[in-house]
């Protein structure tokens, strides 16, 4: 039980690490163009095989 006072403290710090990485990147904007992403994915330019 005594566990219980090492591993609560932990987890919300963790917690806290998580939701604060995740505010940091909406606000530097990472997620601004989801349209655009899912374009370059069938994009041929940025294959990693050479052109014959």
């Amino acid at each position: 039980m005594n566990v219980l006072v090492y591993l609560i403290p932990v987890s919300v710090t963790l917690g806290l690490l998580g939701l604060g990485g995740f505010v940091w990147t909406l606000r530097s904007r990472q997620y601004e163009d989801p349209e655009g992403s899912r374009a370059r994915v069938l994009d041929d330019r940025w294959d990693d095989a050479p052109r014959s």
